[in-house]
């Protein structure tokens, strides 16, 4: 039975297709489907994406359940949600709406904790897995904001320690756009916001390995922030390689452009949280993975457990290494929280970031129940029928630095240099 929980928003058990055209013509604008594809007796994402489009509806698919419900749904919620449109929200029996609902009146401070459940004996419904979720996210250390940026799939973190408020920032963004070549700052002064709004303070400045998809902004928010930066000891590898792909005699490969190296093993502190570094490589020479608390950033190892693992086939890519990389990541607790670097949103459900152990080995489809050779064949098949990011040649002459763009000549103008005919791809 639906429930009207506000102006805009009416929440359901699963309609019909056939009820879809009747939703439209009672005003509804949007409808959003919160019934993972897998989920016994949902017509799946397809079907109700063209039926819902066939009605004139926009179209959301916010696939969750209670076990994996994350920040980043409650915030995709919201988003779908907004005060102008009139939203028809379903999963099995309605609760699922209702809990993404009231988990974002609370982080948006319109709505207190202690007037959940009373809200859900006027509906109805038992809420108390809001309550729960909220305790459970307020008890967290180290606190975790991801940023996703749709331009470049990419996904930037702010790891904060609640009892110093002291944080660090993880593979920001500097935007690029290839067809003008202009840059700008968007990403990264949206992390800073936020850094300012919470009260952090910055101790560090992080990326796991030097990015194909996307310009580092380290450098930028070390001007901003004063705080030193880091990455993988291997760095130094990368910079080497692809100061032979550039034909670059100036580049200094020696790390230098970072205040520290971390080795395998190494560890640092963010506030009071321990935090460790494993050398993982695979993805490319350089990658590290940040254990931070009970949080482990894994950059292009694997995705989503509904998304797969990450290619292995740039220079200096191997898809054996990357397989024990993520079986090292694997044999952390099965409680700590996995988010990755990317997210491409298969079957154009939400941005999501934040697994766990448990869920990667459990469903992620290139690692659960299968063993290196099987995952290698995998991989190196599914990598020869993929192109080349747009940005890798831009991006590395800027990311092997730290973030730094070229140096101006003596026109005042920067300019980067693409090497032709150099990197071979089956698909373009």
């Amino acid at each position: 039975m639906p429930h009207q929980i506000s102006q805009t928003l009416t929440i359901s058990s699963q309609p019909t297709l056939e009820d879809f055209a009747a939703l439209a013509a009672a005003g509804f604008t949007t409808l959003i489907n919160l019934r993972p594809d897998q989920e016994e007796g949902a017509p799946g994402t397809k079907a109700e994406r063209e039926a819902a489009l066939k009605a004139g509806l926009t179209y959301h698919f916010i696939p969750v359940t209670m076990a994996d419900l994350t920040e980043a749904d409650v915030d995709a919620f919201r988003h779908a949600t907004r005060s102008d449109v009139k939203v028809f929200a379903h999963c099995r029996s309605g609760l699922r709406a209702a809990l993404l609902y009231v988990l974002g009146e609370v982080l948006d401070g319109r709505l207190r904790r202690d007037d959940i459940l009373p809200l859900g004996e006027r509906l109805g419904l038992d809420l108390s897995a809001a309550v729960t979720w909220l305790e459970r996210q307020a008890a967290r250390r180290p606190q975790v904001k991801g940023f996703f940026d749709p331009r470049t799939w990419s996904v930037q973190y702010v790891v904060s320690d609640p009892a110093t408020k002291a944080c660090a920032i993880i593979d920001p963004v500097l935007d690029y756009d290839e067809k003008s070549g202009q840059t700008s700052t968007e990403n990264a002064d949206r992390i800073l916001a936020y850094v300012a709004t919470e009260g952090l303070t910055v101790e560090w400045i992080l990326d796991t390995h030097p990015h194909a998809d996307h310009f580092s902004a380290a450098h930028y928010l070390q001007a901003k922030t004063g705080a030193p930066t880091g990455i993988g000891d291997h760095v130094i590898d990368v910079q080497t390689l692809w100061k032979g792909i550039y034909n670059w005699p100036a580049l200094q490969t020696d790390g230098s452009q970072w205040d520290r190296l971390f080795g395998d093993g190494e560890t640092f502190r963010v506030g009071s949280i321990d935090a460790k570094v494993m050398f993982s490589p695979g993805h490319t020479l350089a990658s590290v993975t940040y254990v931070i608390g009970d949080a482990a950033f894994v950059h292009d190892t694997m995705f989503m457990p509904d998304s797969g693992t990450a290619r292995a086939d740039f220079p200096g890519g191997d898809a054996h290494m990357l397989w024990g990389s993520m079986q090292a990541i694997l044999s952390l607790p099965d409680d700590v929280r996995i988010f990755t670097g990317h997210d491409y949103q298969p079957g154009g459900r939400n941005p999501r970031w934040e697994s766990t152990v448990a869920l990667q080995k459990a469903a992620n489809p290139h690692l659960a129940g299968t063993d290196e050779a099987a995952f290698v064949a995998l991989r190196q098949a599914r990598d020869r029928t993929l192109p080349m990011p747009k940005l890798i040649l831009h991006a590395l002459q800027v990311n092997v630095r730290g973030g730094r763009l070229p140096e101006p000549e003596d026109n005042g103008r920067r300019y980067l240099k693409i090497p032709l005919n150099l990197l071979e791809t089956t698909a373009w």
